[in-house]
């Protein structure tokens, strides 16, 4: 799959998880809603970072001409991701939330703000 057909996959599955993240960390925990849209947002998230990985890396410095600093944003919110369910899955509800905060901050909003920077994809669709 070429760049530009990878970075739409990306942005299609990001875009849903940014809403949906919002949505969870505004509204009560625990509830069967908050459950079922975790899983979605995890799943989002899951795949939209591996997704990240198959992109490669168009400025800065990169390690074997293919991954950036910013894929390390991927590989934190996979690492984050997995955890976050383990913790919530054996009732350790606030490494869980810590996790899920770190995913939210770090995963999304600080990649997609590194996304919005001049030379890459889509600070040129956007600007």
């Amino acid at each position: 799959m070429n760049y530009i057909a990878l970075a739409y996959v990306h942005l299609f599955t990001v875009l849903p998880a940014f809403f949906i993240g919002i949505y969870l960390l505004i509204n009560p925990k625990g509830t069967q809603a908050h459950k079922m849209l975790g899983r979605v947002y995890m799943a989002l998230l899951l795949f939209t970072s591996i997704v990240s990985l198959f992109m490669s890396a168009k400025v800065g410095p990169t390690l074997f001409d293919h991954f950036g600093y910013i894929h390390l944003l991927s590989v934190f919110t996979i690492y984050s991701i997995l955890i976050a369910l383990w913790c919530a899955r054996h009732g350790h509800i606030r490494a869980h939330k810590f996790n899920m905060v770190g995913v939210y901050l770090g995963g999304v909003i600080l990649a997609g703000a590194l996304a919005l920077t001049p030379g890459r994809l889509m600070h040129g669709w956007l600007f």
